[in-house]
């Protein structure tokens, strides 16, 4: 091995005079972070028991969604409501903000990795001291000092820290732009749902509206028959009734429309007046209640919030490398050069030329405790962070179970509820007839009414129910989106 000459030869023999107490120094650092480690275990959505809860599921691969689900509703109102809303969200703006300041803040910690340099000029007039070390004739009197130097610094990562704190600082960045993800999928799945509100608002309102005109035409058959002296005027009056609160009903549900209407023009992201121009909902489309697999650690893979909880405990273990990396000597490398005079005459000479280069080596000996407390505090994040992802875990397949049992049950639900409203309308129908035959009373004709309505406006909810879990199961299985790096299927011991 060549050994440097001329400036850089003391340097040289300073830096491997320091091994012996490096070393030692090393032995000290380790020393100091003994008795501390993380507690937490990486779960393995796997190893949650899922398979009888699972084996009635219907597993078709096709049946991820797709980037643009939404387009699934088959509605190119609310097509055009979901593309405005991903452009218009003042909420989505602000994730991309936070997107942008995590790489930003990657970019600060990467910094560390390479030299800094920096240029200084100073000048300084002064008055110098007859009675210090400043030499005749200055002594006594006043001039002009200055300096021009450039220096630049490198601090050796010998243990790390600088690379931890980067691989920190780009895995919550990642934890950002995944979040952005999280807030898309919570933005499009709200306005999906106020859309499918609106629609059971309207469908409603149609009911509504059909009963008012039944219930007039049975007004009018009732005063006939009051008139001819079959029915009394306590069945008019029971049949007048009817409308004012059928009205009521219509106005309830005018208002409804109004303000959901409301909503989804905040949802978008615009202002009331935007909810106005919202036309009826026009849904179509085949909802199957279909899963793309049945492992649980594919099954929820891609959700956003799984994913970006996973960067989280990535970074927090970065943290914990920072922390323990403090204990350990900081070695660095300094060099210089520049100007230096009395009187700026002589700056640029070159007889004012000054240079220097050397390490430099600092050594926490007594901190009251402060870096085992940081190296603690880091683990204990790693541990919450850790415990955050295994409950995220459980709910994650928790909520893509729910929707699966839903929509199973839901289906049978609107089988009966179809051959209920086929019963009752039967006998509705039959009331009716006996009514105008003279043969029923009005207050038959009214209860079997009654339970029509209940039955129509049921199969209503079951309906939209069906949409909505639909539209839940497409949440629960991430939206469409596809995590680059799957870090959800790829669990980790814990870090010590």
């Amino acid at each position: 091995m060549q050994v440097p000459s001329g400036p850089l030869a003391k340097p040289a023999r300073l830096l491997r005079g320091l091994g012996l107490p490096l070393a030692a120094l090393l032995l000290a650092g380790c020393a100091g972070t003994g008795g501390l480690q993380t507690q937490a275990r990486l779960d393995s959505a796997n190893a949650l028991a899922a398979s009888a809860s699972l084996q009635e599921a219907t597993v078709e691969p096709a049946a991820w969604p797709t980037e643009a689900w939404w387009q699934t509703f088959g509605d190119a109102q609310l097509d055009e409501l979901v593309r405005a809303a991903l452009a218009e969200q003042p909420s989505l703006r602000a994730a991309a903000a936070r997107v942008r300041q995590a790489d930003a803040l990657a970019g600060v910690a990467g910094a560390a990795l390479s030299p800094q340099g920096n240029v200084a000029a100073r000048a300084t007039r002064q008055r110098f001291s007859e009675n210090s070390t400043t030499p005749q004739p200055l002594a006594g009197s006043w001039d002009w000092t200055a300096d021009l130097q450039a220096r630049v610094g490198y601090e050796i990562d010998f243990w790390g820290k600088n690379q931890a704190a980067l691989d920190a600082a780009l895995q919550r960045a990642q934890a950002a732009e995944v979040d952005r993800h999280a807030a898309e999928l919570m933005l499009t799945t709200s306005l999906v749902r106020a859309y499918l509100k609106l629609d059971a608002a309207y469908l409603s309102r149609d009911l509504a509206e059909q009963t008012l005109r039944q219930r007039e035409s049975t007004l009018q058959l009732t005063q006939r028959r009051v008139a001819a002296q079959l029915d009394s005027r306590l069945d008019m009056k029971q049949a007048e009734a009817a409308l004012p609160a059928t009205r009521e009903r219509i106005a309830a549900l005018n208002e409804q429309i109004a303000l959901t209407r409301n909503q989804v023009a905040a949802l978008v992201g615009r202002g009331p007046d935007a909810g106005v121009q919202v036309r009826r909902p026009a849904l179509r489309g085949d909802y199957a209640a279909a899963v793309p697999t049945t492992v649980p650690a594919d099954l929820i893979g891609r959700r956003p919030d799984v994913v970006a909880q996973r960067w989280r405990v990535e970074a927090a273990s970065q943290d914990i490398k920072v922390a323990r990396a403090q204990f350990y000597p900081n070695v660095s490398l300094t060099a210089f050069a520049g100007l230096q005079s009395l009187g700026l005459s002589d700056l640029l000479n070159a007889g004012s030329r000054v240079l220097g280069v050397g390490p430099a080596i600092t050594l926490p000996v007594f901190d009251g405790g402060r870096l085992r407390g940081n190296l603690g505090a880091r683990q204990a994040e790693y541990d919450a962070a850790v415990e955050q992802y295994n409950g995220t875990l459980v709910a994650a397949l928790h909520d893509v179970v729910d929707q699966i049992v839903s929509l199973r049950w839901q289906a049978e639900r609107a089988s009966e509820q179809r051959e209920a409203l086929r019963l009752t309308q039967e006998a509705y129908d039959m009331a009716t007839a006996r009514y105008r035959n003279g043969v029923g009373s009005y207050l038959q004709v009214l209860s079997a009414e009654g339970q029509v309505l209940q039955q129509k406006q049921l199969l209503i909810e079951l309906d939209t129910r069906r949409r909505a879990l639909h539209l839940e199961l497409i949440r629960a299985l991430g939206g469409g989106y596809a995590p680059e790096a799957a870090l959800a299927a790829q669990p980790a011991g814990s870090v010590s």
